[in-house]
C-alpha cells in the first residue's frame, strides 16, 4: 500500500452520493487524501475516508469550472486528481479539459468528442450501428406532431438523450407509455420540465433486471485491461429500472465481444460501463447505455478483485497495471432500495422469501454498509428522505410558478 501524506497527491470527488462514496473508500483505504464536493447528496462526505467537504454549486458550467479552479488555487490542490461522480460532472470535465488540466490531473481521459458519443444516446446509437451492435428501436421527435405520428410498437418509453437539466424527467430516466394517447400526455409533461430537443421515443424491451447484462472495464485505446461482467438481477422499479439494487458477477463472452466492438470503435481510455438487455423475442443483446464514469454498482468489481477507481488512479499517475478480470459469483446489494424491490416481487409471486435470503449469501458487497466506515450506512435513510423531500418541494414550487 502506498502512503500519501496530506501534502501528497490527493483526489477531489464531484458529488456526494453512494457512487462517490465508493470512490472515496477505494482511494481513502490506500491512504490517498480525498475531498468531496457535495451537491444535494452528502453521503460520501460522511465517510471516515473523506478529509473535507466543500459545497458544489448548481449553476452555469462556466461558474462551476471557475469554482474548481479557485478551489485548487486557494487550497493548494495543484496536481490532485479530479473524479466525477456522475455523467454531468464527467461531461463538464471533458468539455473543459484544457482549463481544468492547468490545475488538476483528470480521471476523464478522453476528450469531449469521444465522451459525447457515450453521453448522448443519439450519437451512441450511431456508433452501435457502425459496428453492428443492436440497440432498441428509437425515434427522435422534433415536435409534438412527430409524436402524434409515431407508429412504432407499444409499450414505448420517453427517454432523455442527454441530461441538459436535472428535472423530474431526467431524474426518472424514462417515462413509459402504453398507447399513443398516454405517449402524447407524457411528452407534454416532459416538455414542460425538460428540453424537447433531447426527448426520444424508444421501444420497451420486455423483461426485468435478470435480462440486463453489463460489461465494465478500465481501457487503454479501447482495449480492456481490467474488466467485469455482471447481471443486474434486481432493479428499482423492478419492471423499468432506474437503478440497480442487486447485481452479480458472471461469465458472459457474448457480452464481452459486443462491448469490445464499441470500445474499440471509440478507442476509449479510462473506466466505462456498457449496459445490454437480452430481447426475449429473438434472444439478441441490445445496447441500452454507455456510462463513461463510475456506475451504481462499481464497488462490486472491487469485491470481485477489480478495484476500478484505484486502478484508474494508477493509470492517471502513469503507474503500471496488470491485466485482471473479476471473478464470477460475487454479489452486490443496496439494501435501501433492494428490500422494497424484493418485497414487491414476493407479493407478485416473482420471488420467494427463501430465494431472496439465499441471494444475500456471501461473498456479497454492500453499496453503503462497511464495517470500517459505518457512519454513511447509519445516515443513509434520513439522507434519502431529505433528498426526496427537497426534490418534492422544488417540483411543487415549479408547478405553482407554472400555474401563475
Amino acid at each position: 500500500m502506498r502512503d500519501f501524506s496530506e501534502r501528497g497527491p490527493g483526489a477531489l470527488v464531484i458529488g456526494g452520493d453512494y457512487k462517490s462514496l465508493g470512490i472515496v473508500r477505494s482511494l481513502g483505504r490506500r491512504g490517498v487524501p480525498v475531498w468531496v464536493l457535495t451537491d444535494e447528496h452528502v453521503l460520501a462526505g460522511w465517510s471516515r475516508y473523506c478529509r473535507r467537504t466543500i459545497p458544489w454549486p448548481v449553476g452555469p458550467e462556466a461558474e462551476q469550472v471557475a469554482r474548481l479552479l479557485a478551489i485548487a488555487r486557494e487550497n493548494g490542490l495543484d496536481g490532485w486528481t479530479l473524479f466525477p461522480g456522475g455523467e454531468e460532472s464527467a461531461a463538464l470535465i471533458a468539455r473543459n479539459r484544457e482549463a481544468l488540466a492547468e490545475r488538476y490531473r483528470l480521471s476523464i481521459l478522453v476528450g469531449w468528442t469521444t465522451l459525447q458519443k457515450a453521453y448522448d444516446k443519439r450519437l451512441m446509437h450511431r456508433v452501435a450501428d457502425d459496428v453492428g451492435v443492436e440497440h432498441p428501436l428509437t425515434s427522435y421527435p422534433r415536435h409534438r406532431d412527430d409524436v402524434a405520428a409515431y407508429d412504432g410498437p407499444f409499450p414505448a418509453v420517453l427517454k432523455p438523450a442527454i441530461r441538459p437539466t436535472i428535472d423530474r424527467f431526467t431524474i426518472d430516466k424514462g417515462w413509459p407509455a402504453t398507447d399513443l394517447a398516454s405517449l402524447l400526455t407524457r411528452y407534454d409533461e416532459a416538455c414542460a420540465v425538460s428540453d424537447p430537443a433531447a426527448i426520444m421515443i424508444q421501444e420497451v424491451i420486455s423483461g426485468g433486471g435478470e435480462s440486463q447484462l453489463s460489461f465494465a472495464a478500465l481501457c487503454r485505446s479501447g482495449e480492456p485491461i481490467a474488466s467485469v461482467v455482471a447481471r443486474r438481477t434486481r432493479q428499482w422499479p423492478m419492471d423499468f429500472g432506474r437503478a440497480s439494487t442487486f447485481v452479480e458477477t458472471i461469465e458472459a463472452p457474448e457480452v464481452e465481444e459486443l462491448a469490445a466492438r464499441v470500445l474499440r470503435a471509440l478507442r476509449f481510455d479510462g473506466i466505462v460501463e456498457l449496459e445490454f438487455k437480452r430481447d426475449p423475442r429473438d434472444g439478441r443483446l441490445v445496447l441500452l447505455d454507455i456510462n463513461p464514469r463510475v456506475w451504481g454498482w462499481h464497488t462490486l468489481a472491487r469485491a470481485a478483485g477489480v478495484d476500478m477507481p484505484y486502478l484508474l488512479w494508477r493509470m492517471v499517475h502513469g503507474e503500471p497495471i496488470e491485466p485482471v478480470r473479476a471473478r464470477p459469483g460475487v454479489r452486490w446489494v443496496r439494501g435501501l432500495t433492494d428490500l422494497p424491490t424484493a418485497i414487491s416481487a414476493i407479493r407478485r409471486g416473482k420471488l420467494s422469501p427463501v430465494d431472496y435470503l439465499w441471494s444475500l449469501r456471501p461473498p456479497i458487497e454492500c453499496a453503503v454498509i462497511a464495517f470500517d466506515d459505518p457512519l454513511p450506512a447509519l445516515l443513509e435513510l434520513p439522507e434519502a428522505a431529505r433528498v426526496a423531500w427537497g426534490r418534492r418541494t422544488i417540483d411543487a414550487a415549479r408547478a405553482t410558478s407554472g400555474a401563475r
